[in-house]
């Protein structure tokens, strides 16, 4: 057998051997994800209350805010959804 060939087969192997690992890396990498969402939902929901509580009200404010928590919200449930899709 030439040695290419087995270098070649060697690469194979070792692609095949590090696919477990990158799969987890990745997981991790998108709980990240998950949790740097959850962080900017109670930052923009806090902003909603600020928000509310101002005088005078600014209901264009409140809705651009109310808006941006639930486009956050919805971000993390996609999230969600690829990895239960990807890695369960």
């Amino acid at each position: 057998m030439k040695y290419t060939k087995l270098l070649k087969m060697c690469k194979e192997k070792i692609t095949e051997s590090l696919a477990p690992l990158r799969s987890h890396e990745m997981l991790k990498k998108a709980e990240l994800e998950v949790a740097k969402l959850d962080s900017d939902i109670a930052c923009k929901e806090n902003l909603v209350n600020e928000a509310k509580s101002e005088y005078p009200i600014d209901f264009d404010k409140i809705i651009n805010a109310i808006d941006d928590v639930e486009l956050t919200k919805l971000k993390r449930e996609r999230m969600e959804d690829i990895i239960a899709d990807l890695f369960e």
